[in-house]
């Protein structure tokens, strides 16, 4: 892990549902220096928490299947506030919804250095 330094005090919101990948995720983004905002299991979570402090979080690391229901709604509220976000997906696009498709993915399984490159790429990228 290269440079922890650009993502030190970073605010990660993850929503994920499968308990080891949630742990796997937090202990990750804590060896990169982020600040882990949750984990949420559900979908109905992670939306009334970035709904009422949208301040608190920098980005998303987003499940795309969560307890059996898309994270499209929470998506939409990242994308509303302009706050970047990756899915996180066992799936290859053709899971997503056609809007997202653009949005960067991290594939699962991943390696720590491949969240390390994504949350670097996403957190430089300029929001539209």
């Amino acid at each position: 892990m290269d440079q922890p330094n650009r993502l030190t005090g970073l605010r990660v919101l993850v929503l994920e549902d499968e308990a080891l990948l949630s742990m796997l995720l937090e202990d990750v983004l804590g060896e990169l220096g982020c600040s882990l905002v949750g984990p949420f299991g559900h979908n109905d979570e992670a939306l009334a928490f970035l709904t009422a402090n949208p301040a608190g979080v920098d980005l998303g690391i987003l499940d795309v299947n969560v307890a059996g229901h898309r994270s499209d709604g929470v998506a939409l509220e990242f994308d509303r506030l302009g706050l970047p976000f990756v899915f996180s997906t066992g799936y290859d696009d053709s899971a997503l919804d056609p809007r997202w498709r653009g949005k960067p993915s991290l594939r699962k399984p991943f390696r720590p250095a491949d969240l390390e490159r994504i949350l670097l790429e996403v957190s430089a990228r300029p929001q539209v």
